[in-house]
């Protein structure tokens, strides 16, 4: 069981082809090259976290198929686009506003919101966040994890800590 991190699908919301200039032709295209990517990289027993923002606008029961649709236990933090069919959708595993969690060997804080501060920051404690659409300067141990930063599918705590390469010192 391999454990994933991903947030800010929006499926069924148009307003992401617009504002966050998403490669896709239209939202059916959108959301369907979404589950494709994810079903790709999760496999049915693995765990995701869902840090929020997953779908605002389709009905209910799209909502639920969706959910049905993607592999892995699904675990959602909240953000600031998840209506109530979001919300009591069936499928998920647990829905949450924030969580720590150990995995890897490392403790992480899970909120939609990215923090300045956060619990334990100063003894390695890692922040994984999304609402930013990879658009924030990133902070020491502070990582979003949203499908614009990752080529939209979720992706481990392994790939998330080596997507920055430290610059090397110069030589003398």
């Amino acid at each position: 069981m391999t454990v994933f991190f991903t947030s800010d699908t929006h499926f069924g919301d148009p307003r992401v082809l617009r504002i966050d200039r998403r490669p896709f032709a239209s939202l059916p295209e959108h959301d369907a090259a979404l589950v494709a990517r994810w079903n790709e990289t999760v496999a049915p027993a693995d765990t995701v976290w869902h840090l929020g923002d997953f779908a605002l606008g389709p009905p209910p029961e799209r909502v639920a198929a969706l959910l049905a649709e993607l592999h892995g236990e699904k675990h959602l933090i909240v953000g600031n686009n998840d209506g109530p069919a979001t919300l009591r959708a069936p499928g998920w595993a647990s829905v949450a506003h924030y969580a720590e969690i150990d995995e890897g060997g490392h403790r992480l804080v899970l909120c939609h919101y990215a923090f300045r501060t956060w619990n334990r920051m100063g003894r390695g404690v890692i922040d994984l966040h999304g609402h930013s659409h990879g658009k924030l300067k990133p902070m020491t141990r502070q990582f979003d994890v949203g499908v614009d930063a990752f080529d939209y599918r979720p992706v481990t705590l392994e790939t998330i800590l080596g997507s920055r390469r430290r610059r090397a010192a110069p030589s003398r």
